[in-house]
């Protein structure tokens, strides 16, 4: 019984000092273990992970369909691109006719006696080549050089005397370029190599 009394008189340093399976269950009466922590912060705490985790989805969701839209919008400008340029090509090709019958008018005017006849027809074609200019449309003009299949039809061979041999001696019928691309292939008469 002693015992028992003397650990009912025990004093604030005593219990310092005192047994630690006591102190731990005295610390343990006031406070919450880790665990009940865990439990009590457990719905705020998911829902704080829940709500984060919908944000990461609809931001990568967004930077998805940005993308997307990014590819569309360049895809989209490429193909409008290429229309306009295939529209302009065939649009020149379409009129080079035109052209070449323009030019053989102002040569046949040219033995008019018609002044306005000669000066009309060269007006008409002035302003046909000023828009083919602006079109980027270019003549093939290879008249004494070496000869290209990819840019002119041989269809004549001319003799020895015209020229040295494997050269472009007349041309036929003109070519013409638009950009790097041939519109029309050039007829020309090539001397034999």
């Amino acid at each position: 019984m002693s015992k028992k009394k003397n650990e009912a008189f025990e004093t604030p340093d005593e219990l310092k000092n005192g047994n630690p399976e006591e102190e731990q269950n005295i610390e343990a009466a006031g406070e919450d273990t880790p665990a009940e922590k865990t439990e009590k912060e457990d719905p705020v705490q998911k829902a704080l992970d829940e709500a984060n985790a919908k944000a990461a989805e609809y931001l990568a969701l967004a930077q998805r369909v940005q993308a997307d839209f990014e590819n569309f919008r360049r895809r989209n400008e490429s193909v409008r691109a290429d229309a306009y340029a295939d529209g302009r090509k065939d649009t020149a090709a379409l009129m080079l006719p035109v052209l070449d019958n323009l030019e053989r008018a102002v040569e046949a005017a040219a033995g008019s006696h018609d002044d306005a006849l000669k000066n009309g027809v060269e007006m008409v074609l002035k302003q046909m080549t000023d828009a083919y200019g602006k079109l980027e449309v270019k003549p093939i003009d290879r008249l004494g050089e070496k000869f290209d299949p990819n840019l002119e039809n041989a269809i004549l061979q001319g003799t020895a005397e015209e020229g040295e041999p494997g050269t472009v001696c007349q041309v036929l019928q003109k070519g013409y370029m638009i950009g790097d691309k041939v519109l029309r292939h050039a007829m020309v008469k090539v001397v034999p190599e």
